[in-house]
This record gives structure tokens, sequence and C-alpha cells, in this order.
């Protein structure tokens, strides 16, 4: 029997339907959302007529009393979701600008690459297959390890080692005397620092708003071991994560976390979907500086300072598709709950990818074109954003769809995600270039946003129109 169906018998037990009994233990609410499938109840009419009225009462709905908020908060104050407007917002701002900083660290590698040809007197091929290529390969492995000991430690030390680490690496790199110390340098600094600070960020910002600071299976919650500035200074270099531990998951919980999930059907396609969706994109990141460098009729010759303006590009890219897709998913979630009767299913989240799919094979075609048939600059970045833009509003609904699939596993969700991304990616700068200057960009381009658009056609329809019952057979509690 699937979970629905069993909760369904339950409310109606409740209520004095079918199966209704003399003692019906309350449904605990604080865990409802972490052990489902991802369907919830946001219409408060609706969560009265799916749980009944005695139940019902009892959640936790907006201030405007119009939704019901998922997860439930509780009255602790120490409850991440019970911070103020202002104490969220300061944590977010650390969070994000620490998250700026591992990217940061790959983007000076890929446009330094005529320089680092230069100085260790080689070919910019070589210096993106040793060291761009191996260092974005590494940069997903690096995050399921960190989920692993997430879990098991606690997020802020990851984080806190992690920068760490990152920045002792970059600094080798820097002083680096030979080519194969700084191809080391920069591939150490991948594993620790980048997608794997990504995962810390993505499980941080994930209890502010959705969670609380410990399992809420685990009742009572534990009380902190110390206090004031000990009790600060421990929690970041990891002391106060050791202390806890015996409270988290088990080791071996935690290492076949992500081999638990990863298999699961309506996963896994949309993972691959997400790995050329992504990967592609990075691949234009990797190899548009080579590119815009390469003298004519290959490239368009600009100088480093051009280069570095070019770049500008995806960075603007980005932040139209953050708007983009944070707003068009509100849009599209509220559509659907509307027309659901008060309640949200993930697959909703998927709609997205329909706005996004167009736009990105004009933009890989417009790309294609400006730098086979050498049209103006205007029209590269046009086609170089237009790309970036549909690439983060598909991302957004697919990170959004696997959350809401999985609401207790994001941390291995955003592990995945980066792996599966950073898989597709990393071997694109081999052949794109090589491929491009003997057939042409507008072939490779275009083949790229075929094999994208047919990924979409093949696996998101599908995930939608059977993603409910896939989530109820194949869920992970």
């Amino acid at each position: 029997m699937s979970r629905s169906s069993s909760l369904q018998k339950e409310f109606e037990a409740e209520k004095g339907g079918p199966g209704a009994s003399d003692s019906i233990d309350s449904i605990d609410f604080l865990l409802y959302h972490e052990k489902g499938d991802g369907r919830l109840v946001v219409d408060p009419a609706e969560a009265k007529i799916e749980f009944g009225e005695h139940n019902a009462s009892k959640l936790k709905l907006s201030p405007d009393g119009k939704v019901v908020l998922w997860p439930q908060p509780t009255d602790d104050p120490e409850d991440p979701q019970n911070w103020s407007d202002l104490r969220k917002t300061v944590q977010l701002i650390i969070v994000t600008l620490a998250a700026i900083v591992p990217d940061f660290d790959s983007g000076i590698g890929i446009a330094a690459i005529f320089a680092l040809a230069k100085q260790y007197d080689t070919t910019t091929e070589v210096i993106n297959n040793l060291t761009s290529n191996w260092s974005i390969f590494l940069v997903g492995w690096g995050g399921i390890f960190a989920v692993m000991l997430m879990r098991r430690y606690g997020r802020l030390p990851i984080l806190f080692w992690t920068q760490v680490l990152g920045l002792g690496f970059l600094i080798g790199a820097t002083f680096s005397p030979t080519l194969k110390t700084f191809a080391a340098f920069r591939c150490l600094n991948a594993f620790f620092s980048k997608r794997k600070a990504l995962s810390p960020h993505a499980r941080y910002e994930a209890d502010m708003h959705f969670r609380r600071l410990y399992d809420r299976t685990v009742k009572p919650i534990p009380p902190r071991p110390t206090t004031g500035l000990r009790y600060r200074v421990e929690t970041v270099i990891g002391i106060t994560g050791a202390k806890m531990a015996h409270y988290r998951s088990s080791w071996n919980t935690v290492i076949w976390a992500c081999f638990r999930l990863v298999w699961r059907p309506h996963f896994l396609g949309i993972l691959v979907f997400e790995a050329m969706l992504f990967g592609f994109t990075i691949g234009i990141n990797v190899t548009n500086a080579v590119f815009l460098g390469l003298p004519k009729p290959v490239g368009f010759g600009f100088s480093q300072f051009g280069i570095a303006g070019c770049y500008g590009t995806p960075i603007v890219g980005v932040l139209i598709g953050e708007l983009m897709g944070r707003y068009l998913n509100d849009w599209i979630q509220n559509f659907c709950i509307r027309r659901n009767h008060g309640v949200f299913e993930p697959e909703s989240r998927l709609w997205a990818c329909y706005v996004a799919i167009p736009l990105y094979i004009c933009g890989f075609v417009l790309l294609g074109a400006s730098l086979q048939n050498q049209l103006s600059p205007g029209a590269l970045i046009m086609g170089w954003g237009i790309a970036q833009v549909a690439n983060m509003v598909g991302t957004t609904a697919v990170y959004a769809y696997c959350n809401d699939c999985f609401p207790r596993h994001q941390g291995e969700v955003s592990a995945l995600v980066n792996l599966a991304r950073t898989l597709g990616g990393f071997s694109v700068a081999y052949f794109q270039v090589p491929w491009a200057t003997k057939n042409g960009a507008i072939q490779t381009f275009g083949c790229e946003a075929a094999i994208v658009a047919g990924l979409f056609v093949l696996i998101v329809p599908v995930v939608q129109w059977k993603g409910r019952a896939l989530r109820e057979r194949f869920a992970l509690y």
C-alpha cells in the first residue's frame, strides 16, 4: 500500500469513516514533511479534509492564515525557522560570500589561461586539459565526501575547514614553480573547497529556512555541551560536532546515503538531464577564453582585458537567470497548487524547463554562429548570456524538484546534482575547441543544444507523467 493510501485510511479513521477506531494517534506534523514523498497540503481548507478537523487545527499557518507552513516550525527559539528576518539575512549573506570564493578560485584559473600558458611555456590546450578539466572533475567528488562529514559532525566545521584548506592550496598554486605542481595544487583546491563548500551552504540555508538544528527524530533535543565563547569556538573547529556525533546518523548510514538515493528512477533521470544541461554550459565557460583569445579567423583575437570584460556576461546571465527562475518557479507553483485544489506536487517544478529549453537552444546556436561567422561581439554576448539564463532557469527547477522529492536528504541531493553536472562538463573542454576548429562552431554548439533538447523530451514529460507513482514507490525517508 502506498504512503498516501495509508495516510488516507488514518484520516478516515479519525473522522469516523471506514476503519475508525476508538483511539487514533495524532499525526506528528514536525516529521510529516521530512518523511513524506513530496506531496504537501498547503491550503488550510484542504488540510481539514485530508487530516481531519482535530489534526488540522494543530497546523501552523503563514501570518495571513492562507498557507500551511512546511516543515512545521516548533516553539523552540533555537529553531532556525523562528529566527528574525534580520538574523536569517545576515547568515545568508555570510554563507553566500563563502560560496562565491570557491567559484572565484575556479574562475581565475580559466581567465588566466593565456598567461599560464606563457609562464609555463606550453599551449592553452595543455593548460585546459591538465588543470581546468581535472579540477572540474574533482569538484563533484569533494561534495560527496563533504555530505558524509556534515551528516556526522555538522555543517559549520566542514564549511570552515574546507575554506581554510582551499585557501592553503590556492596559495600553493600561486607560488608553484612548475606546471605539474600548479596542476596538483589546483586540483586539491577544487576537491577541498569548491562544490565541497557548496554542499554545506545548501544544508546551512535549509537549516535556516526549513529545518531545525538537530534531527527532528531525536527527542528530546540534546542540550548544548558548552556555552558562551567556548561553545562558538568549539562549534567552528568541530569539537562540538564530535561531541554530538552520537546523536546523529551512524557512519554506515552516511556512507551509503548517496548510493541509496542515486538509483531512484525519477531522480536518476533528472540527474542525466541536468548533467548535460549544466555540463555544456561549463564547457563554454571554460573554452570561450580560448575562442576569444585565438587570432582570427578561428577566434576574436581579444586582449586579456577584452576577455575579462566578456566574462562579465555569465555573471549577468546568472543573476538574470536566478531572478527569473525564482519568480517563474513561484508563479508556476502557485498556479499548480490552485489547480490541484490546494495540494503541492513536486512535478509542477519542472514546468520551468519548458521555458528554459527554447532559450537554451537559441543561446547555443547564436553563440556558435557568432564564433563561426565572426559576428559582432554583441551577438556573441547575447548568445552566451541567453544560454546562461536558460541554464539557471532549468537548474533552479531541477534543484527544487529533487529537494521536494527527498526533503530529508537535501545535502545528498546537492552533492549528487553537483557531481552530475561536473561529470557532464569536465570533458567538454577536451573536444569542444578541436571540434569547432575542424567542423565549425555552429555544428558543435548546435549538436550540444540538440542533445539537451532530446534528453528534455525523453525525460521531463515522463517524470511529470509518472512522477507521483514513482515517488510513492521509491520514496526515501
